[in-house]
């Protein structure tokens, strides 16, 4: 069919033409689509909360534990733990609350200098008597599953900058009165813990983060007697009369 009259040939054209791009330009949007998908898939990585990207998403933290020292948030945020001392390496699960054999937590903790404590492997402790905590320690769980459990816990007590990080402490019993080591030049008759899990008792720069905390016959963690500059973060408290 013969088309004379020159409008109507424009307006064909122009029709013609707007078609032509309008479909360019959707083939476009779906190759573009399809590449960018390909190009930058959707992340599948959790988010994680300011403590745990601040470690965590490095995935050499094990060569460097005592940069944990820096993510502490909150009122204990200065606390240095062990940072400025070596690893301390538990290699033993007994317990002896006087005379601690080299090798067992209770050793490493009351050591008079800063000390980074870690773990062999899995391990569960069973402690004879409250566990005295000294000043400038790291008690560090990570990469091992670490229990203290069905005896009395642990007492941090007239000390400063304490870090208590990924342990397990449940089923916590009052200490009996007896005598107990809180440094390699100190042994002393305690009257007996309560059954705590964690006793902070005039102490400061504390920070307690990501530990279980179930089953105390006292408290599972006690901040008492003008404690200050403590955190307490990203615990889990389980199966006791005061967590609903």
């Amino acid at each position: 069919m013969a088309i004379n009259n020159p409008s109507s040939l424009f307006i064909l054209s122009w029709l013609l033409a707007y078609c032509i791009l309008t479909y360019s330009a959707n083939a476009s949007s779906k190759t573009s689509n399809k590449t960018s998908t390909t190009t930058y898939p959707r992340s599948s990585s959790k988010l994680m909360n300011q403590i745990d990207s601040c470690w965590r998403s490095n995935p050499n933290w094990a060569s460097n534990r005592q940069a944990l020292a820096d993510c502490a948030i909150g009122f204990g945020s200065s606390a240095t733990g062990g940072k400025y001392g070596p690893i301390y390496i538990v290699t033993d699960p007994s317990d002896d609350p006087i005379n601690p054999k080299p090798g067992t937590l209770r050793y490493g903790a009351i050591q008079t200098q800063p000390l980074w404590i870690t773990f062999q492997g899995d391990m569960s402790i069973t402690l004879e008597n409250e566990l005295m905590v000294n000043s400038y320690k790291t008690i560090d769980g990570r990469g091992a599953r670490v229990e203290i459990s069905n005896g009395p816990c642990i007492s941090i007590d007239g000390v400063n900058h304490v870090i208590i990080h990924g342990i397990s402490i449940h089923d916590c019993k009052p200490g009996r009165p007896g005598m107990v080591r809180s440094s390699p030049d100190h042994v002393g008759h305690r009257l007996g813990c309560d059954g705590d899990a964690i006793s902070i008792f005039s102490s400061s720069n504390v920070w307690v983060d990501h530990c279980y905390l179930a089953r105390a016959a006292d408290g599972l963690v006690d901040v008492t007697h003008g404690s200050n500059f403590v955190t307490v973060s990203n615990n889990y408290f389980t199966q006791h009369d005061k967590v609903r």
